[in-house]
């Protein structure tokens, strides 16, 4: 299957402090060599601790913040090195949700424009035809007719979520990065929203970049999963390979907060110790090798690459 999306060696360094006397001591290591594809209809899920560079990487594939290094393929078309104006084609193709559903609509716009703000830029049609569209949307998402004309103070956060998933579908996007889309909302309406965007993916031919720390949605609407830690991928395999049969120590620690259906079934937990380090300096070799409990010297000597052990199952650790 061709692939919709590409990320080959990505980067992006962020300045960090400055010297007493001027010039860039370090740079914060947000996102430090990470490659991967998403294929057509695909979701690809994210995961891993905050601050681990999640939501960089959704801003870096949106051309919101340009890479340091790397490339960026869409349909295989380079999208990484283009300007503003060069990448306004692209802009329908890729669309985001953001984590907060208040913060990200602008409170003097009304939900008509808010939608439709993005097909009265980008394309021709007329406002019958806008509208027509918009109440469409709207119809889809689960919000009702007489909302049209409504402020985002005047939705629930479920209902204002909604309102920010149709803002990203109603240009017929061919990827879209969720953003930690559910984790400001109550758990009765996480399940409505990540039910919505599932029916979505299939009525409309999706594809998705979920970002979430949060393993439980992860594994309910993703295909393939990614876990990252400060900076790096350390593990991507099918949903059901990661979750059946984790390989590296960092997603086995994961897994083991997962609660467990079953009444009465235990399992251990596994605490990692210590603090995630600064990706201001982080640890040589392996970056996990700090928190580890299968640490030798070569993990602090040397940085794993992310191999394929089982087919499709990928990881980067020294003792696979």
């Amino acid at each position: 299957m061709d692939e919709l999306l590409s990320v080959k060696n990505l980067k992006k360094y962020f300045p960090g402090p400055k010297r007493l006397l001027g010039g860039i001591k370090h740079h914060v290591r947000a996102v430090d060599d990470i490659s991967f594809h998403i294929r057509p209809g695909e979701t690809l899920g994210l995961v891993g601790e905050s601050g681990c560079g999640k939501s960089t990487i959704g801003r870096l594939l949106l051309r919101l913040i340009s890479p340091t290094a790397g490339s960026i393929f869409f349909r295989g078309d380079r999208i990484h090195t283009l300007n503003r104006r060069a990448m306004r084609p692209y802009r329908k193709h890729l669309q985001i949700i953001f984590q907060d559903p208040y913060s990200s609509l602008n409170p003097r716009m009304m939900v008509k424009d808010i939608i439709g703000e993005g097909l009265k830029r980008t394309t021709r049609i007329s406002a019958i035809e806008r509208r027509e569209r918009v109440l469409d949307i709207m119809e889809k998402v689960g919000l009702r007719p007489e909302q049209y004309s409504r402020y985002p103070h005047e939705f629930s956060g479920g209902q204002r979520q909604r309102i920010c998933i149709a803002r990203a579908i109603v240009m017929n996007p061919a990827l879209v990065v969720a953003d930690e889309p559910v984790s400001a909302l109550d758990v009765s309406i996480q399940a409505q929203v990540i039910n919505l965007l599932e029916r979505l993916r299939e009525e409309l031919n999706l594809s998705y970049l979920f970002i979430s720390h949060d393993l439980s949605v992860v594994e309910h609407i993703s295909d393939r999963i990614a876990v990252m830690y400060l900076g790096k991928i350390v593990e991507m395999a099918d949903r059901n390979q990661l979750y059946n049969d984790p390989q590296h120590p960092y997603t086995i620690a994961l897994l083991s907060a997962l609660p467990l259906p079953q009444v009465g079934r235990k399992k251990k937990r596994i605490i990692l110790h210590g603090d995630i380090p600064s990706p201001l300096n982080p640890p040589s070799g392996c970056r996990f090798h700090t928190r580890c409990s299968r640490a030798t010297g070569i993990c602090r000597d040397s940085e794993p690459e992310l191999k394929e052990g089982d087919t499709g199952h990928f990881i980067a650790c020294h003792g696979n």
